[in-house]
């Protein structure tokens, strides 16, 4: 695909590089690097060179554990570019990277094809709308097939593609690849979407080449055409033509700006010497050094930017600004964490984090020092707050009934790698025990939950929401409703909607609450005695009060597995799923092995990766992504104890919640 820069304006392009683990994600990212003059030559994953995997324990292991940024400059256009980890337990960071790109690449393994993360990450591509370009990487090596990874493409992902690349000696070091495009390729591409184009192809009034490209461009940028190209990032084979096609294919993110201060914390960072570092999409406005910050969520308001860096991996040059539509990391706001939102919440980022979660915590660990020094537990939790600042999912907390400190994991290689960066970088040793699962809740049925504030005075907030329950894996939604201004001040009931989704945080069964809808159905402030702390008190009243008229059933987490081993094993294993109380799709069997699709809850399934590794003498391949939640069995009932004092207890809440007494003492 030619390269078609504008010399009048400079365009800015947000991509994000997904893949499941091990398609050559850190790979592809350095041999951009490399052809765009970033580097001299291409690092590498296995040798502990790559650019972009720059953390010790990345380096050591050979995997992304980290989002990692880089920027680069490409003809007249400048590429932000968001490498991703492939592993599920770090989807976190990939969901993240979703939020504050306009496109994406998405790799496929040419050899194993599309597996259960590539869905999972197709599927939050598609609810978000991003154009995407799929790069069907490693056709030089041996088992590369890209006729049957194109047939997967189109019965799990999409069945609208432009083929963009030709493949010679696949499965071979002297590979290469040619463009396919002509005027009729496109043609018939678009015609399966275009009436217009469709009739005028029939006719034999064909569209000019720039004339079909601009309506593939429509069709790409609305996910209704998707261009797939082939290469071998390993030998950087095929690179330049899909940095082509990205500035061709994909959205320019300069014309997407707003006027006012938006912008997202995708990333955070914590460095010796300077501070906190946090990794920021601006949407609207600009920012420049020495700027005071309104960072949301944080309520830091008293920060000052100290420096705008633009980074590369680990490298960085100082850049002084940061304008709208572009990525660059802020120094010198202490209050942020990644998630966070900058000035105003950007619809998008609304929307983002209502819709798409690829990844969630669902088991939880306690974590113990092996370190007796009477400030070890305090050092042990300060570094695992910090920790969670960088990875939200990997929430740290204080548990009084069991005296210890907690850890919420999205699995157990995330829980491996915490252990190594505990001791790494802040040189703390500590134990686990064995992980427990994370259940949640949702409400039986619809109801009313009311309260009334209005004693001892000076106090005056009355709350009544509306509680509905929604369909599995619908999250939640919050409907402002219509009660009059005069009777309940708007700021007020602004406030009820930032503490209700601070209720969310636990049910009935002190697990956190989903799949519900809650509206406003009515309140009422005093112009005299209403405090403006007041509406904190009293929605967590009536959300509580909801959920006990409505009664609440506990949801469990599942995980979806992909197995294939010998097939030998195949009785085995469906055995084995059977017994975990799981389904399973039918196998695919050929070669002499079997591929096998199941989904288990995770109670049952702990330790099976490594029992199965062990009972096939490791000859089984095992990949695992969380698929959502499902009702408990009948009978089954999970607790998890409470966090401060329940708001059911009227009197013991409201002294809390004005500070006149901690934890129900």
């Amino acid at each position: 695909m030619e390269n078609k820069s504008n010399p009048e304006k400079r365009r800015i392009y947000n991509i994000g590089v997904l893949a499941h683990v091990d398609a050559g994600k850190t790979t592809l990212t350095e041999q951009l690097l490399c052809i765009c003059g970033v580097l001299r030559s291409a690092g590498s994953v296995d040798s502990g060179t790559a650019q972009t995997d720059w953390l010790d324990v990345e380096r050591d292991r050979g995997i992304s554990v980290r989002a990692a940024a880089a920027c680069f400059d490409y003809g007249d256009h400048r590429i932000n570019l968001i490498d991703t980890p492939g592993h599920a337990d770090f989807a976190g960071e990939a969901e993240r990277a979703l939020a504050v790109i306009d496109g994406a690449v998405l790799l496929i393994s040419a050899v194993e094809g599309v597996q259960s993360h590539t869905e999972v990450l197709w599927t939050a591509l598609d609810r978000l709308g991003l154009p995407t370009v799929i790069f069907i990487n490693k056709i030089d090596r041996a088992g590369s097939d890209v006729n049957r990874v194109l047939g997967s493409v189109h019965e799990r992902l999409t069945s609208h593609i432009l083929m963009c690349s030709a493949v010679t000696g696949e499965g071979d070091r002297d590979c290469m690849v040619a463009s396919m495009e002509n005027n009729e390729e496109l043609a018939l591409a678009l015609g399966e979407l275009r009436e217009d184009i469709a009739d005028r192809y029939l006719s034999g009034n064909l569209p000019s080449k720039d004339e079909l490209i601009s309506v593939a461009v429509e069709e790409v940028h609305a996910r209704r055409l998707t261009p797939v190209l082939c290469g071998s990032a390993k030998l950087g084979v095929g690179v330049r033509e899909l940095i082509d096609s990205v500035t061709v294919w994909l959205p320019d993110s300069s014309l997407r700006g707003c006027d006012e201060l938006s912008g997202m914390v995708f990333k955070i960072e914590h460095d010796r010497d300077i501070g906190k570092i946090a990794h920021v999409r601006l949407f609207g406005g600009r920012i420049k050094c020495r700027d005071r910050i309104n960072t949301g969520a944080a309520e830091d308001n008293g920060s000052k930017v100290t420096q705008i860096r633009r980074f590369t991996g680990s490298r960085f040059i100082d850049t002084g600004e940061l304008e709208a539509g572009d990525i660059a990391a802020l120094c010198g706001l202490p209050g942020l964490k990644s998630g966070d939102i900058i000035g105003i919440a950007e619809e998008r980022c609304e929307r983002f984090r209502r819709e798409i979660s690829i990844a969630r915590p669902y088991l939880t660990v306690g974590v113990h020092t092996t370190d007796k020094a009477p400030d070890a537990v305090t050092r042990l939790i300060n570094a695992l707050t910090e920790l969670s600042e960088e990875e939200p999912y990997l929430h740290c907390r204080w548990e009084k009934s069991s005296a210890e400190v907690q850890l919420d994991i999205t699995g157990e290689i995330q829980l491996e790698i915490t252990d190594v960066l505990l001791r790494s970088r802040y040189g703390i040793t500590v134990e686990f025990t064995p992980p427990t699962v994370i259940y949640r809740e949702t409400i039986l049925r619809s109801g009313e939950g009311f309260a009334a504030y209005t004693m001892p005075k000076p106090c005056w907030a009355i709350v009544n929401l509306q509680l509905e329950p929604l369909p599995l894996g619908s999250g939640v939604i919050y409907d402002s409703g219509n009660v009059p201004h005069n009777q309940l001040f708007y700021k007020y009931q602004t406030h009820i909607k930032t503490s209700f989704y601070e209720c969310l945080e636990q049910g009935l069964s002190g697990w956190e609450v989903t799949d519900i809808k809650a509206t406003l159905k009515g309140g009422e402030h005093h112009t005299i005695h209403t405090h403006p702390l007041d509406f904190f008190v009293a929605t967590p009243m009536a959300f509580m009060d909801g959920l006990t008229r409505c009664g609440t059933k506990l949801l469990e987490p599942l995980i979806k597995m992909r197995i294939t081993a010998p097939e030998e094993y195949l009785g085995r294993v469906t055995g084995d799923i059977i017994l975990m109380h799981g389904g399973f799709d039918t196998p695919v069997i050929g070669g002499g092995s079997f591929t096998l699709d199941a989904i288990v809850p995770v109670s049952e399934s702990l330790g099976y990766q490594t029992k199965l590794t062990s009972a096939t003498s490791g000859r089984a391949v095992i990949s695992i992504v969380f698929s959502g939640y499902a009702d408990c069995p009948e009978g089954l009932s999970k607790t998890t104890p409470r966090r401060g004092v329940d708001p059911r207890d009227a009197s013991k809440w409201i002294l809390y919640a004005r500070g006149a007494m901690r934890d129900g003492i």
